[in-house]
């Protein structure tokens, strides 16, 4: 066995015309006119799918790029980018490539956060070098414009990975629409850091915050007041984010780094995708204040703030599990651990340790379901009336189901035995007793 657990390839078993070509490329073409459609249904249509509907004026007013959002972006990932090269970090290698390479990353995303969000406080407020509103008052031109550059970005990933590959894990098809779908190479580097951690972890997941930031100034200066609802859907999300970046040396062994490529998929995803939708219930919260009590907020961000503690301590367990070789104490027991070996594509027969107590002997992706209780708490206080708010959380149902489905097979074709022996041990995938 060699590199056939590293990702889903066109043709084969998991193959033909549909997968390969044609889904991939009604993605490419359906999901920038999406993220679109979410902001025109928030901004235009009062949040209401149906009120959107009987308008019969469907994309009007489309958003036009513009370059005050090209300067924002450019600032934005200019900013990251220097934070990342320049502020002090411990080195971390991932986990092995299929080809046997270890991608390189810094560790310094806590602090980068908390100084890049005091870095926009700082301009927005003190020194009032541009309204703390801004990201909500260009949201539209923001989107188009980053669109437009992230598919020119999508075409130059797939020239880089042909022309000038990082390392041996690049790997071209004979399928242009799936490699720009997919991506060309695992791990690109360039300007000295690794691709993904700079446009995933800081320029995606750090604008995120700003993001929401700038949806709550926005509900403040348009009402004279920040709706107790508003407040306890962004203190979520920013709290989500900071354990996002406390736990980045874990994320740098996930799905998205290790197996997939970068390219629209993920590049495309984190520059559009994560502001159009992730950040939606913020953007309908503005001009939607609700009345909540703060009696209510406060029960629903401890919901919110139980579901970030599970989802990190369920992480934190399999680290420590595997960094002690099984010695740590989980649960007050020492853990069941099963070993698991696979071989990499250059001949090397390496060791892994699956973890089957804790959390994970509950469900081996039981991890997911706290995501979604999360993404549902934040979501909580833009209420019912409308479907739109909870477009992030169906998503994200869809998005973890597929994640785990896909992990699955995965480590079947990279651990054999093992992996059944673990999946006989924890029977549930997700969801004790459903699923």
């Amino acid at each position: 066995m060699t590199d056939s657990w590293a990702e889903d390839r066109p043709g084969g078993a998991f193959g033909g015309a549909f997968r390969s070509w044609i889904w991939p490329l009604c993605l490419i073409v359906a999901c920038p006119i999406l993220a679109i459609w979410f902001y025109l249904v928030a901004i235009e249509h009062d949040g209401s799918v149906v009120a959107w509907f009987q308008s019969g004026d469907w994309l009007s007013p489309f958003p036009r790029p513009g370059w005050t959002a090209v300067a924002i972006l450019v600032a934005w990932s200019a900013v990251q980018y220097l934070l990342l090269r320049l502020f002090p970090g411990k080195e971390h290698l991932g986990p092995p490539t299929p080809a046997g390479e270890q991608p390189r990353y810094r560790l310094n995303g806590v602090p980068t956060y908390l100084l890049s969000l005091g870095l926009w406080w700082l301009g927005a407020y003190p020194l009032g070098l541009y309204s703390p509103t801004l990201v909500y008052d260009h949201f539209g031109e923001l989107l188009i414009t980053s669109s437009l550059l992230a598919l020119v970005g999508c075409a130059l990933l797939v020239l880089k990975g042909t022309k000038w590959p990082t390392s041996a894990d690049a790997s071209r098809s004979d399928n242009l629409v799936w490699d720009f779908w997919n991506g060309v190479e695992l791990h690109p580097r360039m300007l000295g850091v690794e691709l993904k951690q700079w446009v995933n972890c800081r320029i995606s997941m750090g604008g995120w915050a700003v993001v929401v930031l700038s949806f709550a100034a926005s509900q403040y200066e348009r009402h004279g007041a920040l709706d107790p609802a508003m407040a306890v859907s962004v203190a979520l999300q920013l709290i989500y984010l900071f354990k996002f970046f406390w736990w980045e040396d874990g994320y740098f062994g996930s799905l998205d780094i290790t197996h997939d490529r970068f390219g629209f998929y993920l590049f495309w995803g984190l520059m559009v995708w994560v502001p159009a939708l992730y950040c939606l219930v913020g953007l309908y919260l503005v001009d939607h204040v609700t009345g909540m009590s703060w009696g209510v907020a406060g029960a629903i961000g401890a919901f919110g703030i139980a579901s970030i503690w599970a989802n990190y301590d369920a992480d934190r367990q399999r680290m420590v599990a595997r960094a002690s070789q099984g010695e740590a104490t989980i649960w007050g027991r020492k853990p069941t651990m099963i070993e698991a070996t696979y071989t990499t594509a250059d001949g090397t027969e390496r060791t892994n340790l699956l973890l089957a107590s804790g959390w994970w002997g509950v469900a081996r992706h039981l991890h997911y379901v706290f995501e979604l209780s999360l993404a549902a708490a934040w979501t909580l206080p833009a209420g019912f009336t409308h479907l739109l708010p909870w477009a992030y959380v169906i998503f994200l149902a869809i998005l973890l189901t597929d994640r785990a489905r896909r992990d699955e097979r995965r480590c079947a074709a990279k651990y054999g035995a093992a992996w059944d022996e673990y999946r006989a041990k924890v029977r549930w995938r997700m969801v004790p007793g459903v699923y």
